[in-house]
């Protein structure tokens, strides 16, 4: 036992190996596809998970419009905001948010899941989502993932 070491290896940012993938939103619940991508950015599906580093991939969520929500969510789900005026509370719904940017409502539901500290912030600039089968990254070559295999 001289030669073998037991000590857990603690990553940092820079032995962290980060990597681009690209996940399909298309009829998939959303809360249980957030939940998943959430586990990506964070980077808990990796063997080297570290608390406090960013050691998640960074994730392309294409066809974000084609998300689903269950029973009459659509409609009586409320996104609450407020403007930091006296009387400026403003409420939304999941269908008035896609109707305004169609990516809106996945990255709500993921950046829910993430963090709440400079960490959080750090990990949610590793998402990007887009409304369509479209995106600028083809340069980063990004590998596809299907969330239904993890689910």
């Amino acid at each position: 036992m001289d030669t073998l070491s037991y000590k857990t290896a603690s990553l940092n940012k820079a032995t962290v190996q980060k990597d681009w993938v690209v996940v399909d939103a298309t009829d998939m619940v959303l809360g249980r596809f957030a939940s998943q991508v959430a586990k990506i950015v964070r980077g808990k599906n990796k063997p080297g998970y570290t608390p406090h580093v960013d050691c998640g991939d960074n994730v392309i969520v294409i066809n974000a419009d084609k998300v689903r929500l269950t029973g009459r969510k659509m409609t009586e789900k409320v996104y609450v905001r407020h403007t930091g005026y006296p009387g400026g509370q403003r409420f939304a719904t999941p269908r008035q948010l896609m109707e305004k940017n169609q990516a809106l409502v996945v990255e709500k539901a993921v950046r829910g899941m993430l963090p709440k500290n400079r960490l959080g912030r750090e990990l949610f600039r590793n998402l990007y989502v887009y409304g369509g089968a479209e995106h600028p990254h083809e340069a980063q070559q990004p590998k596809e993932i299907k969330i239904q295999d993890l689910i």
